[in-house]
């Protein structure tokens, strides 16, 4: 398996994964220029794609529907395009080719609810979970010992606190359905990253809010604190308009 973030925050958000011939999108959002041409740089067109899969409905997540409205789209939430959807909830699972691929449900407050997914070709595992104001304790299990994770590390606190910022948006984002920050993230990692895992991708980093550094710090951080060593693994942040890759896992 490979994964290739596409791209990643606050204005668009979009993950190829392959395995073999067999290549699923994880949301369209962006700008339909740019996802084409990120397509393009790992040399795929909307028609490779043999299905997409949807978090949710916020629109750095959606916005390039009509793109990919002819392929197989699964989602658990409504969407306004695309007459193939196909209804998902949390705890299901479903064979796609060579993938089993099973929904977790997550926190964050979209219409319809928030998913992430746990994607497994037989041969490795992928974890992609992002949107979400915590990891629910029952998850945590599935989420374990995977080969490779794409996992939101969205704010720092302190810098999300000095920001211009309302009040009012601090709050959702600091709450249980708003979004992962650094420390949070890096201590659900810890619990769950095992000696299989080879990738790390820290995913929907805030522009305003946080950094490659900081995210980066706080996961080494995390792991220290347990008396763990992450030296083997792979450690990348995402970005806006850069794709972020894997080797084969």
């Amino acid at each position: 398996m490979r994964v290739d973030v596409l791209c990643s925050g606050s204005k668009g958000n979009s993950c190829l994964v392959t395995s073999g011939s067999a290549r699923l999108l994880i949301d369209c959002g962006s700008t339909k220029r740019y996802l084409t041409q990120a397509l393009a740089q790992v040399d795929v067109k909307p028609e490779d794609l043999m299905a997409v899969l949807i978090t949710h409905s916020h629109s750095d997540h959606i916005s390039q529907l009509k793109m990919v409205q002819d392929l197989p789209l699964f989602s658990c939430c409504d969407l306004k395009e695309g007459q193939k959807k196909h209804r998902i909830m949390p705890g299901d699972w479903f064979i796609l080719g060579p993938f089993k691929i099973t929904v977790v449900g997550l926190s964050h407050d979209s219409p319809g609810g928030c998913v992430g997914y746990v994607i497994d070709d037989g041969i490795s595992r992928l974890v992609y979970v992002t949107d979400t104001g915590f990891v629910p304790n029952a998850a945590r299990e599935l989420l374990s010992g995977a080969d490779a994770y794409v996992f939101e590390s969205n704010h720092d606190v302190a810098t999300l606190m000095a920001t211009n910022r309302p009040m009012y948006l601090k709050q959702r984002i600091l709450s249980d359905s708003g979004h992962l920050n650094n420390e949070d993230s890096a201590q659900c990692l810890s619990q769950i990253v095992t000696g299989n895992t080879k990738h790390v991708i820290l995913a929907h980093l805030s522009d305003e809010a946080n950094s490659p550094e900081m995210a980066l710090d706080a996961f080494h951080d995390g792991f220290q604190k347990r008396g763990l060593n992450d030296s083997a693994i792979d450690v990348q942040c995402a970005k806006q308009k850069i794709i972020t890759s894997t080797k084969e896992f």
